[in-house]
């Protein structure tokens, strides 16, 4: 696993003993590979569903890049950041990510990505995900994409000062004048939807850089 991304505890799912033992099983398989945490994670029709949560610049795309390099099979990754429709879109992008990719993907159907073209701040192209894919899905509002379907849900933290610096660094400028409208954004949205840690199969402290 990459330096920087230390798994640091697991927390039960409520009401389900398998759910927590498997998260303490894949705490041990994240230490040291992300693809065993793949061979791990909760199945929809034999498919895997991964959900990757937390604030910005925390180190998601980070830990969503190495487990999707190292998955043991096709898999598909969808970035929320493709699909918020605008910087005010987070809770837009959710329910777009669980309308269009999480339902049909379930169903065994063809899921779309809406995509949102920033440079042009509008809709953009729609990417097809083929059915019988394993899905990972990352970003702010990863976990109220999924609300409902059985996932693995991994909560990655850092941070403020870290997090701010990174995501700015990233982003060479652009994320600037967004940074505090948008992590406002975000605390309204894990407050509505109760995304937090306590929410999580597996916890990460991640670093972006």
């Amino acid at each position: 696993m990459e330096p920087g991304l230390v798994v640091s505890r697991a927390t039960d799912a409520p009401g389900s003993r398998d759910r927590a033992g498997f998260a303490l099983r894949t705490v041990r398989c994240l230490r040291d590979s992300p693809a065993s945490a793949a061979r791990g994670a909760s199945t929809v029709r034999g498919r895997r569903l991964v959900a990757i949560d937390g604030p910005s610049g925390a180190g998601k795309s980070t830990l969503a890049d190495a487990m999707v390099a190292a998955w043991p099979g096709p898999v598909a990754l969808v970035r929320l950041d493709e699909v918020y429709p605008g910087w005010h879109g987070l809770d837009r992008g959710a329910a777009l990510i669980a309308d269009s990719v999480v339902a049909p993907w379930a169903r065994g159907a063809v899921a779309r990505v809406r995509c949102w073209d920033w440079r042009a701040d509008a809709p953009g192209p729609i990417r097809a995900i083929a059915p019988g894919l394993d899905l990972v899905i990352e970003g702010c509002g990863a976990f109220d994409a999924v609300s409902g379907a059985s996932a693995l849900r991994i909560w990655v933290h850092a941070g403020e000062a870290e997090r701010r610096r990174a995501a700015l660094t990233r982003d060479r400028g652009a994320f600037d004048p967004y940074w505090d409208m948008w992590d406002a954004q975000w605390r309204r949205h894990a407050a509505r939807t109760g995304a937090s840690a306590a929410g999580a199969d597996l916890i990460v402290r991640g670093l972006s850089t």
